[in-house]
């Protein structure tokens, strides 16, 4: 297994952007008209003929130099609530767009690792593509066997997911219910529900203190469903590299009393102007082995159409990588 240990990096604008020059400027210029108020009245008749006029000016002149001052200070030094929401923003669109500018064909090998290291395999083709409507995944898991599993994944831009799959021992493709989401698929660590990344798209977003993962430096996005998401996860932390905006580390706490679940990416790439990772490894904290989902080989803009994701006609599309 190769990992990505190497730090992309990230180029920093050390100079203003227009708009904070603007805003400085802004705050500048307000602050130096109460300050030459002040003055003039200081050098008014009235501060010498009454001297209660000259103290009470003076004050209210102290005090509009004050508030001119708090603005000019918050204006220039933006305060760490509005710095967390713009990295929060950058964060979501970043992470979305991956998703959102998918247009691939794979095929790679689903592998079981027992915690004694024996190994089982499974071929694993897919396809995805992101439709004005969201996100199509089509996929066909199969063994050394006849049987095989096919899911079609449509997930929203609101991240509501729908499960299609046809199971082995069944010819006809049906709607998976809730209940079979969090299923191990294929005997591995990955369930149904983990083929998508909805949590992305959840409606409760936050970043915690950002961290190291490796030599990453990377936000730490934490993720909760609304009460109208679909999933058996109470909640999903990704860290998230700076530089790329991709994840590197994913921890997904289930409801309930289970354990959690580990995910880690490796051997990140760009093709065509998009992140992925090559291999991606789950397992759940507390059990031994783990499994292993690895990309020999696909096609990055593959141009695919509705009429690719009709789960009925997996079998015919399987050869079609290149």
């Amino acid at each position: 297994m190769v990992s990505e240990t190497g730090c992309i990096p990230r180029l920093e604008n050390h100079y203003p952007s227009p708009r904070v020059s603007a805003i400085r400027a802004l705050a500048v210029y307000i602050a130096m008209t109460f300050l030459r108020s002040v003055v003039m009245l200081s050098r008014s008749r009235m501060f010498g003929r009454y001297p209660e006029a000259r103290w009470a000016n003076s004050a209210f002149g102290t005090i509009q130099v004050s508030i001119a001052l708090l603005v000019l200070l918050s204006l220039v030094h933006p305060s760490p609530a509005f710095a967390a929401n713009a990295d929060l923003e950058t964060v979501l669109t970043g992470s979305r767009q991956h998703i959102e500018k998918v247009d691939y064909r794979v095929i790679g090998r689903l592998t079981r690792v027992e915690g004694n290291g024996k190994r089982t395999s499974f071929k694993f083709v897919a396809k995805a593509h992101w439709f004005p409507d969201g996100l199509r995944l089509l996929c066909e898991i199969s063994g050394s066997g006849s049987d095989k599993t096919s899911l079609l994944l449509h997930m929203s831009a609101s991240g509501h997911v729908i499960i299609e799959a046809v199971l082995p021992g069944e010819k006809a493709a049906r709607t998976l219910p809730f209940e079979r989401w969090n299923d191990p698929l294929v005997g591995t660590d990955f369930s149904y529900e983990d083929m998508v990344e909805s949590q992305f798209f959840w409606k409760h977003q936050g970043l915690l203190a950002s961290e190291k993962y490796g030599a990453r430096d990377c936000f730490v996005l934490k993720s909760v469903p609304d009460s109208q998401d679909r999933t058996y996860y109470d909640s999903v932390t990704s860290w998230i590299d700076r530089g790329i905006l991709f994840p590197v580390h994913v921890v997904k706490t289930p409801r309930g009393a289970g354990p959690q679940k580990e995910f880690i990416y490796y051997g990140l790439r760009q093709v065509d102007g998009v992140w992925s990772a090559t291999q991606v490894e789950a397992k759940l904290q507390g059990k031994p082995g783990s499994s292993i989902l690895a990309i020999e080989r696909g096609s990055g803009k593959a141009n695919l159409g509705r009429k690719d994701f009709v789960i009925s006609q997996s079998n015919a599309q399987a050869g079609k990588v290149k």
